[in-house]
């Protein structure tokens, strides 16, 4: 068994954040967040008014306190609601609105 020092293995997981996020700033306050959290992804919004958020994140702890940040949302912001699944690993180089 070999063990590979200094890799680290990055999960993808797709949010769905739902409530009054569209209109408020809240890609923005998402995009700030992530960039203070050195994570890489992006945000954008949905046909269905909420938005979709895609990240990597290295450790479920990690991606739990992101969340709790995007709970708090923007000044005008309602977050609702946030699901959480993981999905295929998609790799970025930055975090941006899309």
């Amino acid at each position: 068994r070999k063990i590979a020092f200094g890799v680290r293995v990055l999960k993808t997981y797709r949010l769905i954040v739902s409530g009054r996020v569209q209109g408020v700033n809240y890609r923005k306050f998402v995009h700030e967040v992530a960039l203070a959290l050195q994570y890489k992804g992006c945000v954008r919004n949905l046909m269905d008014k909420t938005v979709e958020v895609i990240v990597n994140a290295e450790f479920e702890e990690d991606l739990e306190f992101f969340i709790s940040k995007l709970y708090e949302g923007s000044l005008f912001s309602d977050v609702r609601d946030i699901q959480c699944v993981r999905i295929d690993t998609m790799l970025f180089e930055t975090f941006k609105v899309v």
